[in-house]
């Protein structure tokens, strides 16, 4: 199913394949999605099978304005009223604790809901017309690179999807920040563009960041957002021993810099991220993808900043891409990185 331009008419098929119980691919803010009717099970289940996804794996649910939680959830704490307030329509989700009617498809068997109010007009517009909620995790194969626009949903999911909207390119490009409110402190569950310090600002406590959270949430896999091609994270230092080492000098490399400046070779393939941390989470899943397309032996990719501002986009890449262990990055010799990445290779 090849992509349709998002006007008004393909927004109200879309509404009426999503009434049949059909899977429809739209854009949000974030990335694309794969929608589903989140009140029908069956259709919620044609979303799993699509992604080939656990079926214990929450999805998050779309809704088209904050008065919609009353059909979701059991209670409306301040906090979400807070947040809500200040960041929706936005890339934040909610966890709350949900209605009884809330299929368990939708929660993976959970006594809480995910939901957000996505700030893209297409999104918005489908919501408005379908009159419900929209079940759509990321319209890609499950753990792989997101897609933030609509030729990367047919590439990953092809036929399997009834109807793709083409609404453009992802604004933001990174999944949304989820923020527990079920119980007690609220909690990090996922970094995303909205970061801690925000919302903290918002509610005026201190949030619980992610330690072995009891809810499941989208994004918690180990390996997630991963291209096909072996993908390292490098320091600075460790991918300058790289590039000074002779016997990598027959393989096709590419690599994602931030600070390390580098000549392109016809065997290394170099992109260089922007330094501005939302400008580089927009490009980041495009550039992961276009590298994994190109045949390449290894992707290198150089680690951004440290910092809160960058929690999102080191949680991605730290999912997407092997590394170094930190006490293995504080000892480790350039005869040991060659080794490692020698043996990575030899897998591969």
């Amino acid at each position: 199913m090849n992509p349709v331009i998002a006007d008004e008419s393909a927004i109200h098929k879309a509404a009426d394949l999503l009434r049949q119980g059909r899977l429809v691919a739209f854009p949000t803010e974030t990335v694309y999605g794969l929608g589903a009717d989140a009140k029908n099970p069956d259709a919620v289940k044609r979303i799993f099978a699509a992604k080939g996804r656990p079926v214990d794996h929450p999805l998050i649910v779309h809704i088209p304005d904050f008065s919609a939680l009353d059909e979701w959830v059991t209670e409306i704490p301040d906090s979400a009223q807070q947040l809500a307030d200040r960041f929706w329509p936005g890339p934040l989700t909610l966890v709350l604790n949900k209605k009884p009617d809330v299929p368990t498809e939708v929660t993976g068997g959970q006594s809480t809901v995910a939901l957000r109010v996505p700030a893209h007009p297409v999104a918005l517009n489908l919501l408005q017309a379908f009159g419900g909620g929209i079940a759509a995790p990321s319209a890609n194969r499950f753990c792989r690179i997101s897609p933030t626009q609509a030729s990367h949903v047919l590439e990953e999911l092809g036929d399997a999807v009834d109807l793709i909207l083409d609404g453009g390119p992802c604004q933001v490009g990174l999944e949304s920040t989820i923020v527990d409110l079920s119980f007690g402190q609220p909690k990090l569950l996922r970094p995303g563009q909205i970061n801690r310090l925000q919302i903290e600002e918002v509610l005026q406590r201190e949030l619980i960041l992610p330690q072995n959270p009891t809810i499941r949430t989208p994004g918690m896999m180990e390996v997630h957002y991963a291209p096909v091609t072996c993908t390292i994270l490098c320091t600075t230092r460790q991918l300058q021993t790289i590039f000074q080492y002779q016997k990598f000098q027959d393989k096709k490399i590419g690599v994602v810099n931030y600070s390390l400046e580098l000549v392109e070779s016809p065997r290394v393939h170099v992109v260089t991220m922007p330094r501005q941390v939302d400008d580089y989470a927009h490009a980041l899943y495009s550039t992961l993808r276009e590298l994994d397309h190109l045949n390449l032996d290894i992707i290198l990719v150089e680690r951004p900043p440290q910092k809160e501002a960058w929690r999102a986009i080191n949680d991605r890449l730290g999912k997407a891409a092997k590394s170094f262990s930190e006490e293995e990055e504080s000892s480790i010799t350039c005869r040991g990185i060659i080794e490692f990445l020698s043996l990575l290779l030899s897998i591969n």
